[in-house]
């Protein structure tokens, strides 16, 4: 079985030809064989599957975004590798678009770049042209004797990857989100204090919709770790935050969102406070159910489940350390 890899530079774009790849045949896992030097640079930094299931973008600390396609008989992931560029700048998060004609786009940033790319497959090639040659070189029309009809030739499979737009000079801080809207036209990027407002065709110009930064940097408290769009509603948003809150947001009340429609943060019991407790509090991801009815965060110790109706507390906590690792940090944390 061949196997193949669509691979992004964070620069320029990739075509890819058919190589039998390292990765082992394992479903939805990636194991690197033994022989194999692993760099900083081949480190998994972010994952995204689209809309369908049927595709997965990882990026990683080198600037690469690889894509993989589920195969539809054995139900495995098969890589699809192609020449890159090592701009040793790690890709921070990968979006996709909805599917509206046969190409991908994907949206993928670093720490301050954003680019929108195009993701397509070429399996025919058309030959028999009129006025131009197999290498590609033009006829002149009055050398034609005789009117051919051009014919469709299947091809080898090839993946071509092209960035359509290039965002940039947005940020003075390291991007950590971005998030495509519902209506599929306009996008939102956050960085420690701010959160901006794109459209997905002006590549100049973005609005500021959340800005948390202090007059004077020594009084700031808390910095914006995710953001994220409602899935349904277009004017909807949230984010989260170093201090283990979530606000969710309206652009409709205001251009600029400093004041929150809601706030969700769990009650803490102060005899467990501690020099550690903002630490482990800090919300370093959170996304919202498709039908937009629930959300979930992630924070050093759990995962929580929240319902967008109920801002008091969370409906279900699930904790991610084992619990000897549990025992131990209660005992560090007094």
């Amino acid at each position: 079985m061949k196997y193949y890899e669509r691979t992004i530079a964070n620069g320029k774009s990739g075509h890819n030809t058919p190589k039998r790849s390292r990765i082992s045949n394992s479903p939805l896992v990636n194991r690197v064989m033994a022989d194999d030097d692993v760099t900083e640079a081949d480190i998994i930094s972010c994952v995204e599957f689209n809309h369908d299931g049927e595709l997965l973008a990882t990026g990683d600390k080198g600037g690469r975004v690889v894509i993989f396609q589920r195969d539809p008989i054995s139900k495995t992931v098969l890589p699809r590798r192609g020449e890159y560029n090592k701009l040793k700048k790690k890709i921070n998060k990968i979006r996709w678009l909805k599917r509206r004609n046969p190409a991908h786009f994907l949206l993928s940033t670093n720490d301050k770049t954003i680019k929108l790319w195009k993701v397509s497959e070429r399996d025919k090639k058309v030959e028999g042209y009129n006025t131009r040659s197999e290498n590609g070189s033009l006829i002149d029309p009055a050398n034609v004797s005789a009117l051919r009809v051009p014919i469709i030739k299947p091809m080898e499979l090839m993946v071509e990857a092209s960035p359509r737009r290039i965002f940039a000079n947005a940020h003075t801080y390291h991007i950590n989100s971005i998030s495509v809207n519902s209506d599929q036209e306009t996008y939102l990027s956050a960085d420690d204090l701010r959160i901006n407002l794109w459209h997905l065709e002006i590549t100049d110009q973005s609005f500021n919709i959340v800005d948390i930064k202090p007059t004077n940097m020594e009084e700031l408290t808390e910095v914006i770790t995710a953001a994220e769009f409602h899935p349904v509603e277009c004017n909807l948003f949230v984010y989260s935050s170093s201090k283990g809150t979530i606000r969710l947001c309206d652009m409709r009340a205001a251009a600029l969102c400093d004041r929150h429609a809601k706030l969700f943060e769990e009650p803490e019991d102060p005899t467990n406070r501690s020099f550690f407790s903002e630490i482990i509090s800090s919300i370093s991801d959170v996304k919202l159910s498709n039908n937009g009815r629930y959300m979930i965060s992630r924070d050093y110790l759990s995962v929580k489940v929240w319902d967008l109706h109920m801002e008091t507390k969370p409906i279900e906590t699930y904790p991610c350390l084992p619990n000897s690792i549990i025992e131990i940090s209660a005992q560090i944390i007094p």
